[in-house]
């Protein structure tokens, strides 16, 4: 399985011929990324994990693209594309599927606190062939399951660094690499992303930069 990171926290996984694609979001290079895409993991409703007009002209163009969404992001869409809602799904935490030869386990379901005064919307991570972790906008570390490669969120404003180093040490995948990283500068990527390598190699992880458009098999 090839490995591809986007800006901020789009990913994209190839196996087999098949394209499945987290979050493309306003951040990201959506046209790259969904670009033959079977497909589309969102994780929440915020447009720096999904580009509304980017995914729906994504399902009008590729007649089998599948994607899956918290209930109010797939209710969004099937709006903006009706004739693509079959092919939208909602999914909630604790859920088991199959998409264009992967398999999926959801687990969840809120975003992390970002202030008292701004609600919570619905967050879902996603585990795939029983190695690769995209949490969204949340470090819940799942349960039952032993994750091989993290895809950590390094910087946002609903986290600090303590926290993202715990995330990284509560789950302990022998992998690790970075999503939502599009705010930082490189001073400041500098300083998380030392912490991360440091504490995460302590607990056996190990964590390693990707840039934009870096690919890497797993």
């Amino acid at each position: 399985m090839m490995l591809t990171k986007f800006t901020h926290s789009c990913v994209r996984l190839e196996k087999d011929g098949k394209v499945l694609v987290f979050d493309p979001g306003n951040f990201s290079e959506t046209d790259l990324a969904l670009a033959g895409a079977d497909a589309v993991l969102i994780t929440h409703e915020h447009p720096d994990h999904v580009d509304v007009d980017a995914v729906t002209d994504a399902m009008r163009a590729g007649e089998s693209l599948q994607l899956f969404a918290p209930a109010g992001v797939a209710a969004q869409l099937r709006e903006k594309a009706p004739d693509a809602g079959d092919r939208i799904h909602t999914v909630a935490p604790g859920e088991d599927f199959e998409t264009a030869g992967f398999s999926i386990r959801s687990f969840g379901g809120q975003h992390a606190v970002i202030h008292p005064q701004i609600p919570v919307v619905a967050n879902i991570g996603y585990f795939v062939d029983s190695n690769v972790y995209h949490p969204g906008d949340s470090f819940i570390v799942p349960d039952g399951v032993d994750v091989r490669t993290l895809l950590v969120p390094i910087h946002a404003p609903w986290n600090k660094v303590g926290e993202v180093v715990d995330f990284v040490i509560g789950v302990r995948a022998p992998k690790a690499f970075p999503i939502h990283d599009a705010l930082l500068n490189e001073n400041g990527r500098a300083l998380v992303e030392g912490h991360v390598t440091r504490f995460g190699a302590k607990y056996g992880t190990e964590y390693r930069h990707l840039s934009s458009g870096d690919t890497v098999e797993l």
